[in-house]
């Protein structure tokens, strides 16, 4: 947002049946985010994008509903970004008042992913904290939320890594606001080579966590970016448990011992 291209309102309408279906396919366009709005038996999807993503979206649904943003829009824009409480930690934009009696995340999210409402991160988040303390690494950082947090909390070293530049540039400001130390790294973690954590978090897509899985070295794994109808089997990991919301799906994992 607020990079001078025109915005365009793109929705597509499938049935409840199909929601899931078109979720993943949403995300793989449109991985900074997307309203979802149900309707009865039907689900509407909606993205706020460039000219580019609207043709992506039509190729991908061979089809959808476009309008202009109205006049305003920046404002608006703010009212999808809400504070959220996950376990002790609040999590919100700097436009809301941050409480003093909880330990507080503000996180911008500019143009990289997400203040923290979305289901994939606050899923992660309460997965995260409900570990020992220790080395963190997050892949596919975005704004920073989850390392950000992580941080305030007491996890030390934090590394954050992204192959979006924005992404990085965005966690590292969010952390400088918060007062607390993360680096972010700009690499792509598929190839590139990763730090020993105690924790790691990879809250990006289904075929990420499978492929990034055999790269870590890790006593936890917390991964993200995919729907409760996906299934995952990480070998070298012994699974611990699921959280859902919205149709989304997070799972921890520890090192299976020999």
């Amino acid at each position: 947002m607020g990079d001078g291209r025109p915005l365009r309102r793109v929705s597509v309408t499938v049935s409840l049946a199909r929601a899931e279906e078109a979720r993943a396919a949403m995300l793989e366009l449109f991985p900074e985010g997307f309203e979802e709005v149900e309707d009865g038996s039907d689900v509407e999807l909606v993205a706020y994008t460039d000219a580019s993503g609207e043709e992506r979206l039509w190729h991908t649904f061979g089809g959808a509903r476009t309008s202009d943003v109205e006049a305003g829009w920046e404002e608006r824009w703010r009212s999808f970004h809400q504070p959220v409480v996950v376990g002790p930690v609040w999590v919100g934009p700097p436009w809301v008042e941050r409480p003093t009696d909880r330990p507080a995340v503000v996180i911008d999210p500019g143009r990289a992913f997400g203040t923290g409402a979305h289901a994939t991160t606050r899923l992660c988040l309460e997965l995260v904290l409900e570990g020992p303390r220790g080395s963190l690494l997050d892949l596919g950082c975005g704004s920073g939320v989850l390392a950000i947090a992580a941080a305030v909390v007491g996890f030390a070293p934090v590394v954050a890594v992204d192959v979006d530049p924005v992404a990085i540039e965005a966690t590292r400001a969010n952390a400088s606001v918060n007062g607390v130390e993360v680096e972010a790294v700009l690499a792509d973690a598929e190839s590139h080579s990763l730090p020993t954590s105690q924790t790691a978090v990879v809250n990006i897509t289904h075929a990420a966590a499978v492929h990034v899985a055999s790269r870590l070295r890790c006593d936890r794994l917390v991964t993200s970016g995919y729907l409760v109808s996906d299934s995952l089997e990480l070998p070298g990991f012994r699974h611990v448990r699921r959280l859902d919301a919205n149709g989304w799906a997070a799972d921890l994992w520890e090192v299976r011992s020999e």
